[in-house]
Order: C-alpha cells, then sequence, then structure tokens
C-alpha cells in the first residue's frame, strides 16, 4: 500500500489501457487481421446488399490502408486478392448482371480491378517514401543525442562512452524480450539520456513538451523515454529486500535500463574500485536476479553479453 500510494504513477505505465493493446494487436498483426476483414466485408456485402455493383467503390478504403500501413508490395497483393474474389462472384452469381465473363461484365470490371490496384500502388509508394524521409530524420536525432550524451560525459574520463554502451544492451536485450520497435525506439533515447535526466529533473520537462505532435516517431520516442526517465529515477528507492522485483509494478523498459545501467558501470573503474570484467559484472548481475533485477532481463543479458562483439571505436560512439 505505502508503494501504491508512493508511486501511483507506476500502477498507470505498467497496465495499458484496452484501447492501446487493441491497437497494439491489431498493428502487430496487421496483415492477417486486414485480410480477414476483407473477406468478412465482402462476404457480408454479397450476402446482405442488393445493390452489390454500387459497393464497388467501397475497396478503394482497404486498398487505401493496405497501402498506407503495408507498403506497395502488400497492397498490390491485397488488390489482386480482392479483384480475384469479386471475378470469382461475377463468374458464379453475377454482380447485378448475368453470372460469367462476357464483354459487358469484363467492360464494367476492368477499368474498376486496375484502378483498384494503381490506387493501392500508388499509396503505398507514398507510404513507403514517407517512411524513408521519417527514418533519416530519427537517425539524425539519434546521432545527436549521442553527440551530446559524448560531449556530456567527457568531462568526465571514467564516463566517457557509458551511455552509449548502455544505450545498445538495452536495446539489444529488449529485442531478445521481443520488445515492440516503439518501445526499444523509447528504451534507446532513455538510456543516452538516463544519466542526465536522473540528476535533472527539467530534462524530463524538456523532454515532455520539446514535440507537439505525437504522431511522429521522434515525439513519441522523446515522451516515452522521459516516462522511462522519471519512473528509472526511484527505481533503487523501492526495489531491493523488502519488495520482490517481480512483484514490483515496473514497466519492463525501466527494468531493462536498470539491469543494462548495472552491467555497463560495473564494467568502469571508479576511484574505489578497479573496472570488472565482462563476465564478473555479469554475474554480480545475476546475483540480484529476482530482487534487485528482473530474472527475464538478466537472462536476456546473458545471452547477448555471450554474442561476439561487433567491431566498434573505443568510445562507443556510433554515428547512426
Amino acid at each position: 500500500m505505502r508503494l501504491r500510494a508512493a508511486f501511483p504513477s507506476l500502477l498507470f505505465v505498467a497496465q495499458p489501457r484496452p484501447l492501446e493493446r487493441a491497437k497494439l494487436f491489431f498493428f502487430r498483426h496487421f496483415e492477417r487481421v486486414f485480410v480477414l476483414l476483407l473477406v468478412l466485408a465482402m462476404v457480408a456485402i454479397h450476402a446482405l446488399v442488393e445493390q452489390k455493383f454500387a459497393f464497388l467503390s467501397f475497396y478503394y478504403l482497404p486498398m487505401i490502408l493496405a497501402g498506407f500501413y503495408g507498403g506497395r508490395r502488400f497492397a498490390v497483393m491485397a488488390g489482386v486478392f480482392v479483384v480475384s474474389l469479386i471475378f470469382f462472384y461475377q463468374y458464379v452469381q453475377g454482380l447485378d448482371m448475368l453470372p460469367g465473363f462476357y464483354a459487358d461484365a469484363l467492360l464494367a470490371l476492368g477499368p474498376w480491378a486496375g484502378f483498384l490496384i494503381l490506387t493501392g500502388y500508388v499509396v503505398g509508394g507514398l507510404a513507403e517514401q514517407r517512411a524513408v524521409r521519417l527514418a533519416e530524420v530519427k537517425n539524425a536525432y539519434l546521432a545527436t543525442l549521442e553527440l551530446l550524451t559524448y560531449h556530456i560525459e567527457s568531462a568526465e574520463r571514467n564516463q566517457q562512452g557509458h551511455s552509449n554502451r548502455v544505450a545498445e544492451v538495452a536495446a539489444a536485450i529488449g529485442r531478445e524480450l521481443s520488445l515492440t520497435e516503439v518501445d526499444i525506439e523509447n528504451l534507446r533515447v532513455a538510456a543516452l539520456l538516463h544519466e542526465v535526466g536522473t540528476r535533472d529533473q527539467r530534462l524530463l520537462r524538456l523532454l515532455s513538451r520539446s514535440v507537439s505532435d505525437s504522431s511522429v516517431g521522434v515525439a513519441r520516442a522523446m515522451r516515452g523515454a522521459a516516462e522511462i526517465i522519471g519512473e528509472y529515477g526511484h527505481y533503487y528507492e523501492i526495489v531491493g529486500e523488502d519488495w520482490d522485483i517481480e512483484a514490483l509494478p515496473l514497466p519492463l523498459t525501466v527494468k531493462i535500463l536498470a539491469v543494462a545501467d548495472a552491467f555497463e558501470t560495473l564494467q568502469m573503474a571508479t576511484p574505489v574500485r578497479p573496472a570488472f570484467p565482462k563476465w564478473t559484472a555479469l554475474e554480480e548481475v545475476e546475483k540480484g536476479a529476482g530482487k534487485t533485477f528482473a530474472k527475464d532481463a538478466v537472462r536476456a543479458l546473458r545471452s547477448v553479453a555471450g554474442r561476439p562483439e561487433a567491431a566498434a571505436p573505443e568510445a562507443g560512439l556510433r554515428v547512426v
């Protein structure tokens, strides 16, 4: 009860709303859900609507959605699928005309089929161009953050590259635990700024209001990162011997950041102790599994730490 009274925001962050879970499920299984809804809509139209030919324009809407969310290839495949089913209905039952393929039927359905597939192709191409431009903006944004954190840490030689390494480890753990790309992006940005954000709360307020359009991926990452940093600032106040980490209503991204930060911090020398070797640091983190650190995150860290290391500059700076 004391924990809930002291940190009521933890419960809100840990329990996504039903609408958010539904949206996440829809976009994660978009292709399957889209095809299923398309078939159900087609069956309903042909079973309940008398003027079937007038409803052919309805299929432009799913083609636009397919192109916008699935890209050019998926939209064209969906268009061919719809056209094939419509031609099948025409051959078997007829669409306000006699069944079969003849000149009048082909003249009526042919242009519609061509424009339907063309619509999916054009919208899909525009969506892919938009995705490329957004990726370029996000890459420039992440590169700026990495340069910023590297510059801030350069004042303390033992901290150089620490946030960048924590970000790489945290993102790898997130992928190992099958987090969504949005959560991994939020986690990476939070890791880049966790050293500054936990010491100066002004950064959290700046991140929360710096971008007004939450539909842009960069804005979502900044707001999501602010939430993770804010929760991580209280992490070591509530974990320990008195509370089971698995029972605490902390977001998984915060638990991952704690594991990655501890793992990388142990490998840095301090005025009171030398740097731990990689596997010694891993063993120290594993000692806290179930109490200080989440077990799933620690297991994922062992998998990540066991992979061959890619060649990287000494400071750990990576330009995106």
